[in-house]
Formats: structure tokens, C-alpha cells, sequence
């Protein structure tokens, strides 16, 4: 079972419009699907700078500011 989607506007440019549809034509793959997986792909380069929970092998930060 799929998950649901929720819709929302991306502006890309019109090399990124045509590049996407030539990829569509030759795949067959949805559009919708390539957007979503670079969403991923940069959701995974930027992993480090999002909340969330430590992993018990994590350093714990550190204090980039100094007292004093």
C-alpha cells in the first residue's frame, strides 16, 4: 500500500523540465517519482543537520561557543 502524498509547487527550470520528460520517455518513470527521490537524496547529504535522536555511537556535540 502506497503512503499518502500531500502536493505541493516546485519551480524548476525549463532544462530541468525537458531533462525530466526525456527520462520519463525512455523509462516510463513517473516525474513525481524523480522529484522525490533527489527530495531523498538531499535529505540524506543534509542528514547531519536535521533533528532527531542520537545513535548510541554518535559523539555528543560539542560547544562551539567559549566562556569568558
Amino acid at each position: 500500500m502506497s503512503r499518502k502524498k500531500i502536493s505541493t509547487t516546485v519551480y524548476i527550470t525549463p532544462e530541468q523540465n525537458e531533462r525530466l520528460h526525456l527520462l520519463h520517455n525512455r523509462t516510463k518513470v513517473p516525474v513525481a517519482v524523480y522529484i522525490r527521490e533527489g527530495i531523498d537524496l538531499v535529505l540524506k547529504r543534509y542528514e547531519h543537520a536535521l533533528p532527531g535522536q542520537m545513535n548510541l555511537t554518535d559523539a555528543p556535540p560539542t560547544k562551539s561557543s567559549k566562556k569568558g
